[in-house]
């Protein structure tokens, strides 16, 4: 007779008796371990969604140990001082002088454009290229969204714009398909935010000048999950006049202070993102971004130098865009996406299908990735 596991399995129904916490905690580790995209490694390089640095893990467990919240000051006295450290690091970066953490940068947005609507703002303004979560603000705010078409480079083309005067203006600095920055010099916008969710980091590396105008914005929002490489969900949204924050502030008879912004209970989020920058610096922070942009940069050259594939266009911001040559009746995108498995992503692109790898994993192998596509590809260049 086979021997019966003491492993449980995940159930049906909620079951009317426990398993204890041990064996519970056992399967899911494992389950986790082994059923979870391993982010870090070597030839690891699809989505925007970074390794989680040991620091930043093991605060993550800390801070759920004592549950802080910010909505009350009192639950969390550090975690607040936390906050208002990390903003007064961050926010004079981009020429802004308070923000606040939240849990991703759909909430950022969300924030932002709110805080457009109390300012007299009555439409939103944006890419056909821009993060969905711009759409679905301006739903929820019951403000009509504008779509302006993108240039080759997948750039707003603002010459394409409606009257700003009454406009919230939603720029991209980073765009989730291929990584394309907009022009971020301020328009003659009511509001001008920028959704930085991808790029807004490289402002501390030698990239930042790809971010200027950056500083002339009225709202900014950057993942901390992406380019800050820290776990989800972690966001921050920036802002360009301590008015603002008044502005999406609600009292309450149980609050010691108002409420800011679209969330009402926070977690700790700034707690390891501060500790992580604490631990690197600006110079480690840096060192990271600039071997993701490097490393993006050698493979689309390697992409655009072999006759067998066709690179969409050079790398702004770590994106690669590549897909077999034109007219290669030998493999398809779906083949390669297939072979390739979790190690890329793909994005379609004025109707057509493309391979996408963003650098976000800073122990990525690019020869070991380069060599992955090579076999993938089941013949030799000619």
């Amino acid at each position: 007779m086979g021997h019966k596991s003491t492993i449980p399995t995940l159930l049906k129904s909620f079951p009317e008796q426990g398993q204890g916490e041990d064996l519970t905690f056992s399967f899911f580790e494992q389950k986790i371990r082994e059923l979870s995209t391993p982010l870090g490694g070597k030839t690891a390089l699809a989505h925007m969604d970074p390794p989680t640095p040991d620091i930043a893990a093991k605060l993550v467990g800390l801070n759920a140990e004592f549950n802080q919240n910010l909505l009350h000051p009192s639950l969390s006295p550090f975690a607040t001082e936390a906050e208002a450290c990390l903003m007064a690091w961050l926010a004079p970066a981009f020429g802004m002088v308070c923000g606040h953490m939240c849990s991703g940068s759909s909430i950022a947005n969300l924030a932002a454009l709110w805080c457009a609507r109390e300012a007299g703002a009555r439409s939103v303004v944006t890419s056909t290229e821009a993060h969905l979560s711009v759409a679905k603000a301006a739903h929820i705010l019951g403000m009509p969204c504008k779509k302006i078409e993108v240039n080759a480079l997948g750039k707003m083309d603002l010459s394409q714009a409606p009257d700003l005067s009454k406009a919230a203006l939603v720029l991209t600095a980073g765009t989730t398909g291929r990584g394309a920055i907009d022009p971020l010099q301020k328009r003659q916008a009511l509001w001008t935010h920028i959704d930085a969710a991808w790029a807004g980091p490289l402002q501390f590396t030698k990239y930042r000048d790809l971010l200027a105008g950056i500083e002339q914005a009225d709202s900014i929002a950057i993942s901390a999950h992406k380019w800050f490489y820290q776990p989800k969900d972690s966001a921050l949204v920036l802002f360009a006049d301590e008015d603002s924050h008044k502005r999406i502030s609600f009292g309450g008879s149980y609050l010691a202070t108002p409420n800011i912004g679209v969330q009402g209970s926070r977690g700790a989020a700034a707690i390891p993102l501060l500790a992580t920058l604490m631990a690197w610096g600006r110079e480690g922070l840096a060192q990271k971004i600039e071997k993701n942009m490097a490393d993006a940069e050698v493979l689309a050259e390697r992409i655009d130098k072999d006759p067998r594939l066709t690179l969409l266009q050079n790398p702004e911001t770590a994106v690669t865009i590549w897909r077999p040559a034109e007219g290669d009746q030998t493999i398809s995108v779906d083949d390669l996406l297939a072979r390739l498995g979790d190690d890329v992503s793909s994005v379609d692109i004025k109707g057509e299908r493309w391979i996408r790898q963003v650098a976000v994993n800073y122990h990525a192998d690019i020869e070991a990735i380069w060599q992955k596509i090579d076999q993938a590809l089941g013949r030799k260049a000619l």
